[in-house]
């Protein structure tokens, strides 16, 4: 059988001539089938495989599950655990009951579904990366109403009678034999991350409990549990982040590593005494998620000649700017990548790591015990470091050992919280920095707000308004050759008509004429105007660039920039 799906495989042009037999024996060598040898030695991909497949078996091929096709009743006829682990998954195909497989031959599992399903279910072909997926995005966890009946009729809501043990390292979709409680905390985090939440806020109110998600950069509510478990709630979301639960009265921090649909995630957890009760913010992190490369940041090709011009310095200071949230890190992080090689020694300072980067040593702040950015700088500079990333400048004395560092031969990586970047020099200046050093030690700052991108599945044309064209600086003779766009809403954006976010960048180069104003202590407006005139492109600027790609609208823009307060 494997020879005729060979064949086909090189009709498709996908394989070459090749030596069945010799392939056979070592395949058999490694005790492997011949098609999982020819994937593990990347000959051919599961999505080769899996056309080959549907041609040779007149089987249909699903490249995608869409929630139409994810029908969560039928999905919940069968066990999760059943489904992961046989890599199949049950879905509704041009109406009829449909058995997706990524093995063909895997018909005794395929008998099984048919018998429980329909037995005149169908069977189509899909990558185990597909189905994955699909069950990951879409197999019903157990619904939230159905949970606050659970919860209402639990009579072991209070923290002496209820099980709060520590979280195991399991994925929480295979956790479904659990107290109400326990399976309403996997259900939150479970929804945020199917959301793309970047954090969860569980906010007790004097009559209600609220769980609100914040979902690229935009608040709202999901749903409101029973006051009555609020203390049950809270107490399962601090044994779970290593909190005392006993101490209610003073904030605390902690953090949770849980596994969530095969992604490992790091969620940061903090607890704040208000009014009534504790209030619980959990930052998400996917540690499986990669950042973007400097080339996809979304740089426009003057911002990315500037920034490599900097990048190229062998010392000074390159400074990101932007309030929390803002992306600053993950631009780091891709300058960090784009600098990292072999020959080159780069350390950072970061509280906490966000992400593990390959060839580059780590350091993590440890503030309780005096562990700060200053101590760690003085400690990493006499480790003989060529590239130096600091999370954040925070303080003075941060400041001065990063000036000192960029003045002694290495280049200096940090953020810095600002509103522009000409106001990132006074900032320096304000700390205590001497103007001469700033002038002589910075190389370019790095000005960035998040802007949310249209869902390119649901974007519709529009034409905008004279006022608003103007709130951008757009003239209607330019206006007339660009194509705007608005949101709409659809099942692939939750119908917010917005998925994802992109940064805005403002970009200053210290040039001569910056560094003699800056020696002079002039005002940020000073700066800013000599900046422009040096070829800085302004935020608003950068997003209306923006706006012409399509990638996001002029509210989303105006929303951190107008070209009246940019000048």
């Amino acid at each position: 059988m494997m020879h005729d799906i060979l064949q086909t495989l090189q009709s498709m042009g996908v394989l070459k001539q090749i030596n069945e037999e010799e392939l056979l024996a070592q395949a058999q060598q490694e005790g492997l089938s011949l098609e999982a040898y020819l994937l593990n030695i990347k000959m051919i991909t599961h999505s080769d495989l899996a056309k080959a497949y549907s041609m040779y078996y007149a089987l249909p091929l699903v490249e995608f599950v869409t929630e139409e096709m994810a029908d969560p009743i039928l999905l919940s006829k069968i066990q999760f655990n059943f489904l992961r682990q046989n890599t199949v998954m049950p879905i509704m195909f041009k109406g009829k009951v449909t058995i997706l497989v990524a093995d063909p031959l895997n018909l005794g599992t395929i008998d099984e579904l048919s018998m429980l399903l329909a037995k005149d279910a169908i069977t189509a072909i899909a990558t185990p990366g597909t189905i994955i997926d699909g069950i990951n995005r879409y197999y019903p966890m157990e619904g939230a109403s159905k949970m606050m009946e659970d919860l209402e009729e639990d009579t072991n809501l209070l923290e002496g009678g209820l099980d709060l043990s520590q979280v195991e390292d399991q994925d929480i979709l295979s956790m479904t034999a659990q107290a109400p409680v326990v399976k309403l905390v996997n259900h939150i985090i479970f929804q945020a991350v199917k959301r793309g939440a970047s954090d969860i806020h569980v906010e007790p109110f004097e009559k209600e409990l609220s769980v609100r998600y914040r979902v690229d950069g935009v608040m709202y509510l999901a749903f409101s549990p029973p006051k009555r478990i609020q203390g049950a709630l809270i107490s399962r979301l601090k044994i779970m982040a290593n909190m005392n639960i006993a101490e209610k009265r003073l904030p605390q921090d902690g953090r949770i590593e849980s596994k969530v649909a095969d992604k490992f995630f790091d969620i940061r957890v903090s607890v704040l005494p208000v009014m009534h009760g504790e209030r619980v913010v959990m930052r998400l992190l996917d540690k499986s998620k990669a950042f973007a490369s400097l080339e996809n940041l979304g740089l426009s090709p003057y911002n990315m000649q500037v920034v490599n011009q900097a990048i190229s310095k062998p010392n000074g200071i390159i400074l990101v700017s932007g309030p929390t949230g803002s992306g600053k890190t993950t631009t780091l992080y891709s300058i960090v990548s784009k600098l990292s090689s072999p020959e080159l020694n780069i350390i950072t300072v970061e509280d906490p790591v966000e992400y593990q980067m390959t060839g580059v040593n780590q350091v993590q702040v440890q503030s309780k015990i005096g562990f700060t950015f200053a101590t760690a700088l003085r400690s990493i500079l006499r480790q003989d470091p060529d590239i130096v990333m600091i999370g954040e400048t925070r303080d003075v004395e941060t400041a001065q050992i990063a000036v000192a560092a960029a003045l002694t031969g290495h280049l200096v990586l940090s953020t810095i919280h600002t509103n522009n970047a000409p106001a990132t020099i006074t900032r320096l200046i304000d700390m205590g920095i001497e103007p001469f050093l700033i002038s002589s030690s910075v190389l370019a700052v790095i000005a960035q707000r998040l802007v949310r991108r249209l869902c390119d599945a649901c974007k519709t044309k529009y034409t905008p308004t004279p006022d608003v064209l103007q709130s951008v600086g757009i003239s209607p003779a330019e206006a007339k050759k660009i194509t705007f766009y608005k949101p709409v809403g659809c099942d692939k954006c939750l119908n917010l008509g917005y998925k994802g976010r992109l940064p805005v960048f403002e970009i200053m180069m210290m040039t001569n004429a910056l560094a003699r104003l800056v020696v002079e202590k002039v005002d940020a407006n000073v700066l800013r105007a000599q900046a422009i005139k040096d070829g800085m492109k302004l935020l608003v600027q950068d997003g209306v660039w923006k706006i012409e790609l399509g990638q996001t609208t002029i509210e989303e823009v105006l929303s951190v920039a107008t070209m009246q307060e940019d000048l």
